[in-house]
């Protein structure tokens, strides 16, 4: 005789308790990200290499300690802007509008002012000490490098400007968080690079 079939039952929910979500996990936007993250890397690492295998063979013009300068401000303003970013995300998951808008203005302000600071450096180092792209192994060097990590940055800052765009119009919202949030995964890899960049550059090339 066949038994008869059962179902089981659903567990008990608990009064005043919101059921349990499993996290969604990877997406492919996060996926995408993270490859796009990967692939910069390598080319950051090709660079980097370049850098510290030519240091000290300049045979003629400025070498590094003679015109570098550590970056403190161009530092503080990069590092700031990346604790600003996840404030703004922070605020829009928790649809917090005015405060994500604030954090985000003034994460591209920060970076507005780490691109002033390197525009401000290479003035001097073209015009006061005639070092130019093509003055020796340290202007090629140094001006790829640090020259490559600043093209990042105006392109993080595109992005978050286009978000910050976005917020200020109302059009996004608290379920665009995880949007924005994969946009400033972009911005923390440009500004773990630079501590990269500022210790081969500044500090172990100097």
């Amino acid at each position: 005789m066949s038994q008869p079939l059962t179902l089981p039952l659903a567990a008990p929910q608990v009064p005043g308790l919101a059921p349990h979500v499993e996290p969604a996990g990877w997406n492919r936007g996060r996926v995408g990200m993270a490859c796009l993250i990967f692939g910069e890397s390598t080319f950051f690492s090709v660079f980097v290499v370049a850098y510290l295998f030519y240091i000290g063979k300049s045979a003629t013009g400025p070498q590094p300690s003679d015109v570098l300068e550590f970056p403190l401000v161009a530092t503080l303003c990069l590092l700031s802007s990346s604790a600003t970013a996840g404030f703004a995300v922070k605020a829009l998951a928790q649809g917090n509008a005015a405060r994500a808008g604030v954090a985000l203005a003034l994460t591209v302000g920060l970076g507005a002012g780490f691109l002033g600071a390197t525009a401000n450096e290479w003035f001097g180092l073209i015009y006061g000490h005639g070092l130019t792209i093509g003055t020796n192994l340290f202007g090629t060097t140094f001006y790829s490098l640090v020259g490559f990590h600043a093209a990042h940055v105006v392109l993080g800052l595109l992005m978050l400007s286009l978000v910050l765009g976005g917020v200020l119009a109302g059009r996004v919202g608290p379920e665009h968080s995880e949007r924005v949030e994969i946009v400033t995964w972009y911005w923390h890899f440009v500004d773990a690079v630079w501590i990269v960049v500022l210790t081969t550059v500044y500090v172990v090339g100097v």
